[in-house]
């Protein structure tokens, strides 16, 4: 009997740090706020923005707001959304979760330097002042790369696409400014495996999901998983609806498998690889990126990026009140993650925003309803040094500006002042080009 405690004793010791569900109060945050989530969240769902979402809040190592809107698609039948069990398309989390996460553990296995230029990985990657690009310009989208290529209409199979993709010329002096690239997504995607030694994602299960035992994360998902993924695009350039198949076209000519999107997951997957970051690298006992490596890719580089990440200068979903050191990422199909190591939170937002649409601007409902969460979750932590003293008496998704405004009318957002903002950190005023994902 003895022996049998000592050991539930040492498993539970070792995975002390595995996220478990306790009420907010009990982290310093607000219930009453955190259930403010729900309102915003059904309203996008009720405007048509999307048909179902997974989100999740995490803070000091606990889930305090784990929640299922909607269903997979819009068809009645059609399955409730679980945060623990639907599988979305991550789209351009893909660049964070899936590449930048590869290179930083072969750079804490010495496999790679981040001053390295890229030729030495990728000998085909040839051109004018292709010979200065670094794998940390490339991180921090200061490359030269051009934003994307329409591979999927030029290219006859997944080694043209990538030839089409090598042979890119540069847009600028690598270095010089910032530009938000896929194609950078890409080139990460194949130094990682020139430098492993492995396929992408065989590499990152071996390191990252299996370790977490982040069973939902992977790229092309299996056909006995479609039942629990969202649908995309219904009517898409490949000529059939799209479900568990990347909907980015030039991922898919790539074959599925590439830096810049193609990566399936869940909520509380997401949220297992979310906590690993505030724990600067390490869960359930387990060491997955160094604390320094960590810290060393989640600094502000330039503009509003770090080596991967984007910064949380209120946009792209960070909302109002992150602070300088809050870092995420958005996804096309309407995903979205950002982490605050300050806060120890993290938010999640799953959503198929591209699947048949019901509102006439969905670009715009997501973008409200990805601000809301965030702010949201940031209103709802009590503690003193970070708390939100003057919260704003409505949420975007209360507003609903322009969000099923009639073609031809004046935007209500021109006629509308806007609320007064906190005041941006550095990283927000830096003048840059920046393409959304």
């Amino acid at each position: 009997m003895l022996r049998a405690l000592l050991i539930i004793t040492a498993v539970l010791s070792l995975n002390s740090d595995r996220l478990v569900v306790r009420p907010p109060g009990e982290v310093g945050m607000s219930a009453e706020r955190l259930q403010s989530i729900s309102g915003i969240v059904s309203k996008g769902v009720a405007a048509g923005g999307f048909p179902g979402a997974a989100v999740i809040v995490g803070r000091s190592g606990a889930i305090v707001y784990k929640e299922g809107f909607g269903r997979l698609s819009w068809t009645a039948g059609a399955r409730k959304v679980s945060a623990d069990e639907s599988i979305y398309d991550l789209a351009s989390l893909t660049k964070v979760v899936g590449a930048t996460t590869a290179l930083m553990v072969l750079y804490d296995e010495g496999k790679l330097d981040l001053d390295d230029k890229v030729q030495r990985y990728l000998p085909d990657f040839v051109g004018a002042r292709k010979d200065l690009v670094t794998i940390r310009q490339v991180l921090a989208h200061r490359g030269g790369l051009a934003p994307g290529r329409v591979l999927w209409k030029k290219a006859t199979s997944p080694a043209h696409a990538r030839e089409m993709v090598l042979t890119t010329k540069l847009g600028y002096q690598p270095g010089t400014m910032m530009d938000y690239s896929d194609l950078g997504g890409d080139i990460l995607g194949w130094v990682a495996e020139a430098a492993s030694g492995q396929r992408l994602d065989r590499f990152l299960e071996a390191k990252v999901f299996g370790p977490l035992g982040m069973k939902n994360t992977m790229f092309k998902p299996a056909d006995s998983l479609k039942a629990r993924i969202a649908p995309t695009e219904v009517y898409p350039p490949r000529g059939h609806p799209i479900r568990g198949e990347v909907h980015d076209e030039n991922a898919y000519v790539l074959g599925g498998i590439v830096g810049h999107a193609g990566l399936f997951s869940s909520a509380s997957d997401l949220a297992v690889f979310a906590q690993m970051m505030l724990n600067r690298g390490i869960y359930g006992g387990v060491r997955i990126i160094a604390d320094s490596t960590i810290q060393l890719f989640t600094e502000h580089v330039a503009a509003t990026r770090t080596l991967g990440w984007e910064l949380g200068a209120g946009q792209h979903g960070a909302g109002d009140y992150l602070d300088e050191h809050a870092f995420g990422h958005t996804g096309f199909t309407g995903t979205s993650l950002w982490i605050d190591p300050d806060r120890d939170m993290f938010v999640i937002l799953l959503t198929n925003r591209i699947h048949e649409a019901r509102a006439r601007r969905p670009s715009i409902v997501i973008a409200d309803i990805r601000n809301d969460i965030t702010d949201a979750a940031a209103l709802a932590v009590l503690d003193p040094d970070v708390a939100i003293v003057d919260p704003p008496k409505s949420f975007r998704a209360d507003r609903a500006l322009d969000w099923n405004r009639p073609a031809g009318t004046r935007s209500t957002r021109e006629r509308v002042k806007p609320a007064t903002k906190p005041t941006p950190h550095p990283a927000q005023r830096v003048a840059a080009t920046n393409r959304a994902p």
